[in-house]
């Protein structure tokens, strides 16, 4: 059973290149390759995949840029195995990523989505450990030894509390993901909104403490430059009323009150705050200060 492996392409040609060559380095052989470019100005990737000769790995380069959330379905649409992961182009799987992500499905085939042991780079390839990251990991995120399942309103409530999971890095079971739809208007944590809605829908979750991929993070992602205005807040709290209406809709109470809650998000805001008043960026200033004390 090969791990169908998606890349939604828009970025840095260098970054992807890389990207491509920690597949090529599996120690599994068990794994398809399919690349689906947004239609990027440069064509230094359709260049490379030009020279590319191997049956497990397909091109697909759209006539017109359609956008993050559109690529995102294109892939999940063109999947043709179990298990998928929608990879980013700018991070790094570890050699044993694929024979991991396997052995977990094969032992759990239950779970609708795997969260493997993840490790932050930064823009050079160093590890690396943020403040959000060391609360993630060492805070909100459940310990497990070797495996865990995790779902219902536990799971739902922990990660309203703090999103701990690493989009690019989960593997998800196709009939599971094609049951839920990416939302629109939550450009920034639609990765959330879409496990949150599997959740809500009675999805598991196996967590494996085995280290296998490498999460970039650096200043030049979307989700980090959103930071700086504030801008993500305000789509975060648009999205945890939402959940908090999800929650309380099932009887979720304790979901509920961890959406309504945000401690972390609002947390995450409030460091933030003085950057942006030392910087004189009264809008930001605003709508940080928002996020963190308001309603």
């Amino acid at each position: 059973m090969p791990l169908d492996i998606f890349i939604p392409y828009w970025g840095d040609p260098d970054y992807m290149m890389e990207t491509v060559q920690s597949v090529l380095a599996q120690t599994s052989d068990d794994w398809l390759l399919t690349v689906v470019d947004d239609a990027y100005p440069d064509t230094t990737i359709k260049e490379y995949f030009a020279g590319v000769n191997d049956p497990r790995i397909r091109y697909v380069r759209k006539p017109q840029n359609e956008g993050i959330t559109a690529n995102y379905r294109t892939c999940v649409e063109m999947a043709t195995q179990e298990v998928m992961t929608i990879l980013g182009c700018d991070d790094v799987l570890l050699p044993n990523y694929v024979e991991t992500v396997i052995k977990g499905h094969r032992k759990f085939p239950g779970a609708a989505i795997i969260q493997p042991g993840v490790q932050v780079i930064d823009e050079d390839g160093r590890i690396t450990r943020t403040m959000v990251d060391t609360v993630k990991q060492n805070v909100v995120q459940p310990r497990a030894r070797e495996y865990r399942i995790l779902s219902g309103e536990a799971l739902a409530a922990n990660l309203l509390h703090g999103d701990w999971l690493y989009w690019p890095s989960l593997a998800f079971r196709v009939d599971k993901i094609r049951e839920v739809e990416f939302r629109e208007g939550f450009p920034i944590i639609q990765d959330l909104a879409l496990v949150m809605d599997m959740i809500f829908k009675g999805d598991q979750l196996l967590l494996i403490d085995t280290l296998c991929f490498s999460y970039r993070r650096h200043t030049a992602s979307a989700s980090s430059s959103k930071l700086v205005d504030g801008s993500r807040f305000a789509g975060e709290r648009d999205y945890f009323s939402v959940a908090a209406q999800q929650a309380k809709e099932l009887g979720w109470f304790k979901a509920e009150r961890a959406a309504n809650a945000r401690i972390t998000s609002r947390a995450h805001a409030l460091t933030l705050l003085p950057k942006a008043l030392i910087s004189q960026n009264t809008a930001a200033a605003r709508v940080l200060f928002r996020h963190g004390f308001g309603r």
